[in-house]
């Protein structure tokens, strides 16, 4: 269980490693067409989607920072970050996009439950 609560971290901190990826750098053109944005509202919005980028950074760095500390640290650490993670799924399902519960608070349940279970 120890094997796939690792791999499950990894997952999650690689999604927001994207997500940062997608939010500070490919806005005005990937994310654009992801999420249906016109020019203009892509533009206006930038500097915020660059910030939350940030956060997403902050995020797949401190999940990365819990696998590379140890057995003694990892379930502590990690705990931390994916109900960080969790968190921000749930409130963005709800004042955003339902979609985002399953694609960012769905996997970083399962992480935490297989983190919990080993």
């Amino acid at each position: 269980m120890r094997t796939a609560a690792v791999v499950l971290i990894l997952l999650v901190a690689l999604l927001h490693l994207y997500f940062m990826v997608l939010e500070m750098f490919l806005w005005r053109t990937r994310a654009r067409r992801l999420f249906r944005m016109s020019a203009e509202k892509a533009e206006m919005t930038a500097q915020l989607a660059a910030n939350q980028g940030l956060y997403n950074g902050f995020l797949a760095t401190g999940l990365v920072w819990a696998l590379l500390s140890g057995p003694e640290q990892l379930v502590p650490r990690a705990s931390f970050f994916l109900l960080c993670v969790f968190a921000a799924g749930v409130y963005g399902s709800v004042s955003v996009q339902r979609v985002i519960l399953y694609v960012q608070a769905a996997p970083a349940a399962l992480a935490l439950l297989a983190l919990w279970m080993s």
